[in-house]
């Protein structure tokens, strides 16, 4: 059976996200995925919560038949990369080629975020043809411009790298517009990190214009302060 996750998306761990996780775990069930990864903005917040709620687990299994995989999004020095597959400290404004190795050095993946998208801050080309990254972002459901993801998907195709399709979701309604559909013969983080290197069905839709707008508005008026979590002890 084929398993439906959605690889980017953000929680009001984010400063310009607006859904708690749990909402957005329900949200992803109704419609039949079957995990995602919390890629909120350089924080690992959001999944710390969720394991200490019993939503998720730090071994990489799933809860209840459904997978959260940590994540985050790094605003690197040159621009964003998705971390995903592992948690990592703040580091917020570094190279990208540390922060791409110290994801590796994580057992994570790092997959560049909306590359070619002008007006947000992906990682542009002279500096991506010089990181080792994993796969590309070849279809964000909230880009720009239809051209950006088209120059995403040729540029992974020119470097032999997999792409993968997420909806870059900041409220629970937007989860799963774009998603990837993995064949693999369990559902855990480790089966999914090699999924996406081998290469994986993607499911590719542009959010409704209501969902791009919502998305616009918090990010430049941040309607919502950003929230933090501390861990438990143990």
């Amino acid at each position: 059976m084929p398993y439906l996750l959605d690889l980017h998306c953000h929680s009001w761990f984010s400063g310009d996200g607006v859904s708690s996780p749990e909402a957005l775990i329900a949200s992803a069930r109704a419609k039949g995925l079957s995990g995602f990864a919390i890629t909120d903005h350089n924080t690992c917040d959001a999944f710390h919560y969720l394991a200490d709620q019993g939503l998720a687990r730090r071994d990489g299994l799933p809860v209840e038949d459904f997978l959260v995989i940590p994540g985050v999004e790094v605003s690197t020095a040159e621009g964003h990369l998705l971390c995903i597959g592992a948690v990592l400290p703040q580091m917020k404004g570094r190279p990208a080629s540390e922060v791409v190795r110290a994801v590796r050095d994580a057992g994570g993946l790092a997959i560049p975020a909306h590359p070619y998208d002008k007006f947000r801050a992906g990682i542009r080309e002279p500096v991506l043809d010089a990181l080792d990254v994993d796969a590309i972002e070849v279809f964000n459901a909230a880009i720009s411009l239809p051209k950006f993801n088209e120059q995403a998907r040729a540029y992974a195709e020119r470097r032999g790298l997999p792409g993968i399709a997420a909806s870059d979701a900041h409220h629970e309604a937007a989860i799963g517009a774009s998603h990837m559909i993995f064949d693999t013969a369990e559902l855990s983080v480790p089966a999914i990190l090699a999924a996406i290197k081998r290469g994986a069905r993607r499911h590719e839709r542009v959010l409704s214009f209501r969902d791009k707008l919502r998305k616009t508005l918090n990010n430049w008026f941040r309607l919502r302060g950003r929230r933090t979590y501390s861990p438990k002890a143990g």
